[in-house]
């Protein structure tokens, strides 16, 4: 279990993250056109997963606005936006902020995806959704790089997250 904090207030997750290094398992997630996605369906391209309890809120919102900006500069990456909201949520946010260089997944149905990556929110006022993480996949979805970040409120280490891909 994890211990992160939100607004000052501590909050656990479910575990923790998947260690850089180390081989991710797969996801099956719901995109914004309401088919299914895989890990596997990238297979071949680096992935940038941002991770976020909700898109109606200041800081996931801005997260993917940011990685939509950066993701038109990177080379053979993919921007995974993941968290439990709604496709049709999903689709808004995107629609009306012209964000077009993520892909859009939804762990709505389920929660597996959160479970299965150990950081979903187990207490607190954000229990079952997703803590704010960034997980960065090589080509072959090894593990290069890891942030939980530790206030929710904040928005990641984008540097750190780009300089992993280009590190490896």
């Amino acid at each position: 279990m994890a211990k992160v904090t939100l607004k000052g207030n501590e909050i656990n997750t479910s575990g923790n993250l998947p260690e850089v290094g180390t081989i991710t398992k797969d996801f099956s997630l719901t995109t914004t056109d309401l088919s299914t996605k895989s890990l596997s369906d990238f297979k071949g391209s680096k992935k940038v997963l941002n991770i976020f309890p909700s898109i109606d809120t200041g800081t996931c919102a801005q997260s993917v606005r940011e990685f939509n900006k950066k993701a038109s500069q990177m080379e053979n990456t993919k921007v995974l936006c993941i968290s439990r909201d709604l496709p049709f949520a999903q689709a808004r946010f995107c629609g009306a902020e012209g964000i077009d260089n993520v892909v859009m997944l939804s762990d709505y149905k389920d929660g597996s995806f959160g479970k299965t990556y150990e950081l979903n929110f187990i207490d607190g006022p954000l229990e079952a959704l997703h803590s704010r993480c960034v997980i960065v996949l090589n080509e072959d979805n090894t593990v290069l790089y890891t942030e939980q970040v530790p206030e929710t409120v904040d928005e990641p280490n984008y540097e750190a997250a780009l300089d992993a891909l280009n590190n490896d």
